[in-house]
């Protein structure tokens, strides 16, 4: 899409390593014509919806000066899917015509492939190679996964059939990444894991424990594991970027048979 034509300005950015298409929040809050200032509309819209750091936008310093003094103005680059959920959840015209752009957008950005390179016949090898390995790849991925994840297991129960993995550093590990949080919040208590709301029903749910102790019945939430979980947890083990044992002996192995309790 030409330039002249854009409602808002799509750039190009890095978020966790990936190049993504992102718009600048400020941009979008702007054609939106909220009444609510930018600051505290983006802070506010990001924690009601979980939005996550470094997965759906990124945060920089504007290099201009700020107008009113102090420190330099922090922008945020937000990804086109963050935009279309923000343009939605406004609830008016502005922000229909803003979700259809993004959308539209998203369409011509898939549509523009390198078509020339489709007569090369090189090219055309190196990607079919590229997918014959991909499709193995994400074969042995499925294969393990099939005999490892079980319906209604906790992530610390599918890390203890990973080779190495210090199960007790599990939950801090998805918690640190805005997975889970504490809803303790108090020392010297133990952990009462939760969902965020970013991940639930995606990669975590919860369900309800009732346990008897001596003060009477008590009722708690358990973190359940969900398929794309098993598979985001399984593609960290194989990046050997879960939390490890010390005396880990550097294998990512585990056994196909166990079966979780």
């Amino acid at each position: 899409m030409s330039k002249e034509h854009q409602l808002i300005a799509i750039e190009t950015n890095s978020i966790n390593g990936e190049a993504v298409q992102t718009v600048n929040a400020r941009d979008l809050h702007e054609f939106l014509k909220v009444g609510k200032d930018f600051s505290n509309w983006i802070k506010d819209r990001i924690k009601q919806y979980g939005f996550v750091e470094n997965i759906d936008y990124v945060v920089f310093a504007n290099s201009g000066e700020n107008p009113n003094g102090g420190r330099p103005v922090k922008e945020y680059a937000i990804s086109i899917d963050m935009a279309k959920e923000l343009s939605m959840v406004e609830r008016n015209e502005k922000g229909k015509e803003a979700r259809q752009y993004f959308i539209q957008c998203e369409k011509q950005a898939k549509a523009a492939v390198a078509l020339p390179q489709l007569n090369d016949p090189t090219w055309l090898r190196g990607m079919l190679l590229n997918y014959t390995e991909q499709v193995e790849e994400l074969k042995q991925t499925v294969d393990s996964l099939e005999n490892l994840f079980q319906v209604g297991m906790t992530p610390v129960k599918f890390c203890k059939q990973l080779n190495g993995v210090n199960i007790m550093g599990v939950n801090l590990f998805l918690a640190e990444r805005n997975f889970l949080y504490d809803a303790q919040q108090e020392e010297n208590k133990p952990y009462e894991w939760r969902v965020k709301a970013y991940a639930r029903d995606k990669y975590f749910t919860e369900k309800t424990v009732t346990v008897n102790t001596e003060k009477g019945k008590k009722q708690f939430y358990e973190v359940i594991l969900l398929k794309e979980g098993a598979k985001w947890l399984y593609r960290h083990y194989l990046k050997n970027e879960l939390p490890m044992k010390k005396g880990w002996n550097g294998e990512f192995t585990h056994d196909k048979y166990i079966q979780a309790a």
